[in-house]
């Protein structure tokens, strides 16, 4: 059976990232001050942007409700082990005996006769 579960991987990885970038832009300022000039107000701007990079990143990767693109799974694949650290629980679709199954691209209930999603319209395989 297919579901459709949001993925963490990159949110936390642009975080990590981030983390890693916002070191490099304190490290730059740091050095450029001892020159001073356009140098030392780059090495501010990357720090800044960067922290704030990385703020929503790891905020999006950690919430609950989050921005996320869809990542559509067997249920053969193992967990996400981050959901089960969130207390979220498991998207899987539990079979309620109706003759109805959910949309591969957006995840809408659809049923077993449509042919068309009835909410993003795309052809049902």
């Amino acid at each position: 059976m297919k579901s459709i579960k949001p993925g963490r991987a990159p949110s936390l990885l642009s975080g990590v990232i981030g983390i890693i970038m916002v070191l490099f832009g304190i490290f730059w300022t740091v050095m450029a001050s001892n020159f001073g000039g356009i140098m030392m107000v780059f090495g501010i701007l990357w720090t800044l942007i960067a922290l704030v990079i990385t703020i929503f990143n790891i905020k999006n990767g950690t919430a609950k409700k989050r921005y996320s693109i869809y990542d559509i799974t067997d249920d053969k694949e193992e967990a996400d082990p981050l959901n089960e650290r969130f207390k979220e629980k498991k998207d899987d679709v539990a079979d309620d005996g109706n003759d109805s199954k959910y949309c591969p691209y957006c995840g809408a209930k659809v049923e077993e006769t449509y042919e068309y999603c009835n909410k993003c319209g795309k052809k049902l395989p």
